[in-house]
């Protein structure tokens, strides 16, 4: 096993035990919605301070169940990393399309490998 396989493999295994120490510890058996969002909490915690507290802005648009929240936040989380995977794809595709046409330049007869720079890095 290579040393970035071992890496990863401890990688995905932290994830894994993350994810699962809230729900082995029961973490949040005490509440009536045990694992709502960081939202709902700071909502509960407002008017436990103070109960006649006004916001001062309401949301553009209000789901109608808390599925539909969620999967409105799973599509922009996934619209995200879809934007950062293909940045970064076209990024390295860059860098390996000069990395061969470096090396095209080097192979032909009759240039001088001396003269040919290195790619740039971004």
């Amino acid at each position: 096993m290579s040393r970035n396989a071992k890496i990863n493999t401890l990688l995905l295994v932290l994830v894994a035990v993350l994810a699962v120490i809230p729900l082995v510890f029961g973490l949040g058996d005490h509440k009536e919605e045990p694992f709502a969002g960081a939202d709902a909490e700071a909502e509960t915690a407002i008017t436990e301070i103070d109960p006649d507290y006004e916001p001062w802005f309401s949301p553009l648009y209000e789901p109608p169940s808390g599925e539909i929240e969620s999967a409105l936040f799973a599509l922009q989380a996934a619209i995200g990393a879809g934007v950062l995977a293909y940045y970064f794809g076209v990024r390295r595709g860059r860098r390996q399309g000069e990395a061969r046409a470096l090396e095209r330049l080097r192979a032909e007869p009759g240039t001088d490998a001396g003269t040919v720079s290195e790619p740039r890095r971004v």
